[in-house]
């Protein structure tokens, strides 16, 4: 049986395609239901970061003691594609991007080695390296706020710290839960210097034995009643009083209580970080995603547990400041939308073709024949419900009843020839074969490079480009197995009849023949070249290829004014603005920039809510835009550009739609 008479074969042998099918409709169906849906397709970006700090140095000093060595260290590593850092006072960034397929577990651990290498040649002030893999998969999806009128910010913090974070990150997906504004809880121990002098004791003596005394350690093995049994050392203070109850020794085999030479509280470290919500300062906290959940589920879920939350603390409310998955949410009902209407749409043209309801129906069901099977496919390449893979399932709705109106109009051309619906199923089948093979295999050589392409644009045009090519093969399948088996049980045959007549036909024909017609007057023997071109004016086929050359030159001229971007610009209901302030800024200076821009943009007609969350020298500002605005929100932003590059000593931006990547080039040096 060769793939030609495979449509016979299936129509002789109706049952093994029906239960193919049938298996292919239950495993895409049950795939869709377990599908994530995302706003972008998730990437795996090879590269990792360094971070050091040194607290109180300065950016100079930093660069050279600091970036300079790490930069030499790490650039001799295997596969580094470019190394960009940031420094700041008393923190040194290095992100180090690596070359696309290098294996990025490997490489994390020799740049951590070298990184260790070079340990003892750094200042002895910093704090330990920290070394980490950049995974750009997850994101910030919702920001949400606690409030409560019965209980103080540090109680409502630790409320938000050990019970909420806790619930929340045990949602399958999420990938962390991070407390904005509110306070840390904090054991203070103020020293009296009158105290530690009449003793004859340093501070930092005292801190020594504090760091030594006051922790929960390993205490080795016993053997007790003929039994090995592990032994632990518990130091630690329960609370602000155990605490100064601890023996300090201050020589000559004297002690005294800690409370004796300090002042013992318990309370909150100073406040380092800011969450305001147009204006009124909040508790916030905000939910990431981890790579390859679903933005809609996870947001789901923390609602549902929030709301459980609130029955069982009714003391403590919750309420969402900003998120993002309303987009993503709108996107993807937008874009089933569109499938949906482009299939009905395939459809009306097919009757209007064809004119007969049975033809029509048997290719309409082509459709999800083809469609639904394809998510499977989907699924196991680990596909997401993003706007790329939509956006093939809404590009090939159409496509995907092609062949099948191939098949189906040949098999009507043979039942008006006068065959029975059985004999034309298979002789038409067998006919128009390869011509339908060859229409698939065009259609799979243009998007199979797609979806193969390097790079880091590869890895997002893979979902788009394999979707089309899994959709349009079971579209082949779906052609050569079900619609010549269908219409060989389903259609009816009504003898000799007309076919391919109607006024459209009439129309499409003259137009036809226009193109072919070759009558024109012979030129004179002797006529000059000008002469002999003029005589055959009339040869319609120079018209319809100069008209067709003409076309092709200005497509190829139309690229020239046409932006080069990686993605469309969107139209979001949300806008982020980013702020960083001089060195040295204090969390105070901060806060009155960010209220300075804060205010400037909510009196803005599009704005409806304006979240800031301010961290010492840089902030970030959420804006809510209105449905009913009149502009879109790119051209928002750029309207508002050049008033915010006017605030002095700031560097204010509304952030790109596409990140503008992960790192700044070369060195950035504040």
């Amino acid at each position: 049986m060769s793939f030609r008479n495979i449509s016979a074969w299936a129509i002789r042998n109706p049952v093994p395609p029906i239960v193919l099918f049938i298996a292919l409709m239950l495993a895409g169906m049950l795939s869709f239901s377990r599908m994530s849906v995302n706003d972008s397709p998730d990437i795996d970006f090879p590269a990792a970061q360094i971070n050091i700090t040194q607290p109180g140095a300065a950016p100079s000093e930093m660069e050279t003691q600091v970036t300079q060595k790490i930069e030499a260290a790490v650039r001799g590593v295997t596969g580094i594609d470019e190394i960009n850092s940031s420094v700041r006072e008393g923190n040194s960034n290095t992100f180090v991007q690596f070359a696309i397929g290098t294996p990025i577990d490997r490489a994390v651990n020799d740049i951590r080695d070298a990184v260790t290498n070079i340990r003892s040649d750094l200042p002895e002030g910093i704090l330990e390296p920290q070394v980490s893999r950049v995974d750009i998969g997850g994101s910030e999806i919702a920001i949400f706020s606690a409030e409560s009128r019965d209980m103080s910010l540090e109680e409502l913090s630790w409320y938000v710290d050990n019970t909420v974070a806790k619930k929340l990150r045990a949602i399958p997906g999420v990938a962390a839960v991070t407390r904005s504004g509110g306070v840390s809880r904090e054991i203070r121990v103020v020293l009296d210097p009158a105290k530690l002098q009449a003793q004859g004791i340093t501070a930092s003596q005292v801190n020594a034995q504090l760091r030594s005394t006051n922790l929960n350690a390993a205490g080795g093995r016993a053997e007790i009643a003929g039994s090995e049994q592990a032994m632990r050392v518990l130091g630690n203070a329960k609370n602000a009083f155990a605490l100064s109850q601890i023996n300090i020794s201050v020589g000559g085999g004297r002690t005294v209580k800690l409370a004796d030479l300090a002042e013992v509280r318990d309370g909150y470290a100073e406040q380092r970080t800011l969450a305001k919500m147009d204006g009124r300062q909040v508790l916030s906290f905000s939910i990431e995603r981890s790579k390859g959940a679903s933005e809609v589920t996870i947001y789901k879920d923390v609602n549902k547990e929030l709301d459980a939350l609130k029955k069982s603390n009714p003391k403590v409310g919750f309420v969402e400041l900003f998120t993002s998955v309303r987009d993503t949410m709108e996107q993807y009902k937008a874009a089933i939308h569109a499938m949906i209407e482009g299939a009905v749409l395939a459809v009306l043209v097919v009757w209007l073709f064809l004119r007969d309801w049975r033809a029509t129906l048997i290719s309409a069901i082509a459709i999800p024949l083809s469609a639904i099977p394809a998510f499977w496919f989907m699924d196991l390449m680990g596909f997401s419900l993003n706007f790329l893979s939509l956006l093939a399932l809404s590009l090939v709705a159409g496509v995907l009843v092609d062949d099948a109106i191939v098949e189906i109009e040949n098999i009507l051309r043979h039942m008006r020839m006068g065959k029975t619906a059985y004999q034309a199923s298979i002789d038409a089948a067998d006919e128009i074969g390869l011509a339908v093979l060859a229409t698939t295999m065009a259609i799979v050589a243009v998007f199979l490079p797609v979806g193969l392409m390097p790079g880091i644009s590869g890895q997002f045009f893979k979902n788009f480009g394999l979707t089309v090519v899994a959709a349009v093969l079971v579209s082949l399948a779906v052609a050569r197995l079900i619609t010549p088996m269908v219409a060989a049980y389903f259609l009816k045959s009504h003898g000799h009849a007309s076919h391919g007549e109607g006024r459209l036909m009439d129309w499409y024909l003259k137009a036809l023949t226009w193109t072919l017609d070759t009558s024109g007057v012979e030129p004179r023997r002797g006529s000059t070249r000008w002469s002999r071109l003029w005589a055959h004016r009339a040869d319609h086929r120079v018209w319809t290829v100069g008209i067709g050359g003409l076309t092709f030159l200005l497509t190829i001229l139309s690229f020239w004014g046409i932006p080069l971007t990686f993605q469309p610009p969107r139209d979001n209901d949300f806008s982020q603005v980013r702020i960083f302030l001089t060195p040295g800024s204090t969390l105070q200076k901060t806060e009155e920039v960010t209220d300075r821009v804060r205010a400037m943009l909510q009196d803005a007609p599009e704005v409806q809510s304006a979240f800031s969350r301010i961290n010492v020298g840089n902030s970030n500002i959420f804006l809510t835009l209105k449905d009913d605005r009149k502009v879109t929100s790119v051209q928002f932003q750029r309207s508002w550009q050049e008033r915010l590059n006017q605030i002095p000593d700031a560097r204010v931006g509304f952030q790109s739609q596409s990140g503008g990547g992960p790192g700044n080039t070369g060195r950035d040096i504040t």
